[in-house]
């Protein structure tokens, strides 16, 4: 009986509507009907994507559908196989800068970027772009039905001059706010040193609202309890006083 009663639960939860809102829902089925006579791409995606964009268009669904088809162009020309393979981005991969293991209290995944280890002098700027799309790629590969988001811990101990990279950074910051809006949940910015508030300020700029308002600097003194308000102890790092391993995101 208990069996029978799990099942009909979850035939009834894939059954249910991604998007729950009546009007988001209508415009989302604008949005895809405009997109679709432009783009045959469009019906290989989700309606939560196309809220993504919605969003990022705040409802206007004629703004967010130029948002949406722009996108699909880049993806088109950055993606031509549908991902980006690990042999075109060794370099990156080898230094293991980024990390993803665990998930938050709200079922976030949790992805950790070690600012040291990023060395712009002994990259290529294009390799690095590829990395990011291939970083956030898999992080949305691996999210659960219904969840859009995953939060960072972007880790700057040791970092200094020969790790800045403005452009890489604004790079960075493009590809997510662009190519992939309302994905970015929160961001802890730790052990950040004085030096980094300099290059803040050239990025500030560019940063939208959406993406500022998530932003967190947490002080080395209240690291591991600042953490632990939003991401249960067996699901945080080590080294942040959890018990989760550090896991390269080729790894994870």
């Amino acid at each position: 009986m208990e069996k029978k009663e799990n099942k009909e639960a979850a035939a009834e939860y894939e059954n249910e509507p991604l998007i729950k809102d009546e009007l988001e829902r209508s415009k989302v089925k604008i949005m895809r009907a405009l997109c679709d006579q432009e783009d045959p791409l469009t019906k290989d995606v989700d309606d939560l994507m196309i809220r993504r964009f919605l969003r990022a268009g705040g409802l206007d669904t004629e703004k967010a559908s130029k948002l949406f088809l722009k996108y699909l162009t880049w993806k088109r020309s950055y993606l031509p196989k549908g991902h980006i393979s690990e042999s075109e981005i060794a370099n990156d991969l080898s230094h293991k800068k980024v990390c993803m293991q665990g998930h938050d209290k709200m079922g976030r995944p949790i992805v950790v970027a070690f600012g040291n280890r990023h060395n712009p002098s002994k990259g290529n700027p294009e390799e690095f772009k590829r990395f990011v799309v291939y970083t956030l790629e898999k992080i949305c590969a691996g999210m659960p039905r219904g969840e859009e988001k995953f939060v960072v811990i972007g880790d700057l101990q040791g970092w200094g001059y020969t790790h800045s990279d403005i452009r890489g950074y604004l790079a960075a910051l493009s590809i997510l706010q662009d190519c992939y809006p309302g994905r970015l949940g929160k961001i802890y910015v730790v052990h950040a040193p004085y030096l980094f508030m300099k290059v803040r300020k050239l990025i500030q700029p560019f940063v939208d609202s959406n993406t500022k308002q998530r932003i967190a600097f947490v002080e080395n003194k209240k690291l591991t309890s600042t953490l632990l308000e939003d991401i249960e102890e067996s699901q945080l790092l080590d080294i942040y006083g959890g018990k989760m391993p550090l896991v390269p995101i080729q790894d994870s």
